[in-house]
């Protein structure tokens, strides 16, 4: 007897686990990026309390303030530059900042949820000693050891910075090669892993901008892994086979998609003509 067994979803280092168990391909920023974004927000925070200092030094000379407040004036800035303001920042522009904007990236949860008051607090708390006490060395050493670049105030918040720029993709218009139209007819390709689908379809946009002798290695080495899951495999040489495989697999889902689509308004159709009610006996 059938029994239903739980499926076991498969998630790779770049893909996000959701709370409905959806694998979401999402790209962290790069750890020199992000290294860059935080050296800006740094800077921008050492301007700050630099403009302090020179106000408040000009205003004692006046004596318009008294030499004895400098030093408290002093603790509130730096607990303002170096934890409010940042956790203030990135509460308010969920998980953004002037440093994450110029470099392209976005505080969120490792969750790929929006980051809320909680993880920006722990960040800014841990970022008081990580970063401005040893002046990012500590930032620095983790990130450098860490899958997505985090920080100690990652770890601890439960964040990584993603990426939010990303190239626009160009248009699919690679179809089936003419030599391949009758293979493609009969072609199995069902059995392809989404993975390397998708590594298939990647190449095929980016072949052309590649060097040649890696062009050709690429498409060799995706070619060999593609003809374990496709069957027949044509005698043709491997980027043209590529294409082939990866313009049959598009044109089937494409189809599949439609067909879907039709049967749902047909039922539809169906449910609005079908009569309500009881008939009157």
């Amino acid at each position: 007897m059938a029994t239903d067994r739980p499926a076991i979803v498969d998630i790779h280092q770049d893909e996000v686990l959701t709370g409905e168990a959806v694998a979401l391909d999402v790209q962290p920023l790069g750890f020199f990026m992000r290294a860059l974004g935080v050296f800006i927000d740094m800077l921008l925070g050492a301007a700050l309390i630099l403009l302090f200092v020179l106000v408040t030094t000009w205003l004692i000379g006046l004596g318009a303030v008294d030499g004895a407040v400098f030093p408290i004036l002093t603790i509130v800035v730096l607990v303002l530059v170096t934890v409010v303001i940042p956790t203030v920042v990135e509460t308010t522009t969920h998980g953004r900042s002037l440093g994450k904007l110029a470099v392209g990236g976005r505080i969120v949860r490792t969750d790929g949820g929006a980051a809320g008051f909680r993880h920006a607090f722990i960040r800014a708390l841990v970022g008081v000693f990580e970063l401005w006490f040893t002046l990012g060395a500590v930032a620095a050493l983790v990130g450098a050891f860490t899958p997505r670049s985090q920080r100690l105030g990652d770890l601890l918040a439960g964040t990584y910075s993603e990426r939010t720029r990303t190239p626009k993709l160009p248009d699919p218009s690679l179809g089936v090669p003419p030599m391949l139209v009758e293979w493609a007819a009969v072609a199995d390709v069902a059995r392809l892993p989404e993975r390397l689908s998708r590594r298939l379809a990647q190449f095929a946009r980016s072949a052309a901008n590649m060097e040649p002798s890696a062009r050709a290695r690429v498409a060799a080495s995706l070619a060999r892994e593609a003809a374990e899951h496709v069957s027949p495999v044509p005698s043709i040489d491997p980027e043209t086979f590529l294409v082939a495989v990866v313009a049959v697999r598009r044109e089937r889902e494409l189809r599949a998609l439609q067909l879907e689509a039709a049967r749902a308004d047909s039922l539809t159709a169906a449910v609005s003509a079908a009569p309500r009610g009881f008939p009157d006996r």
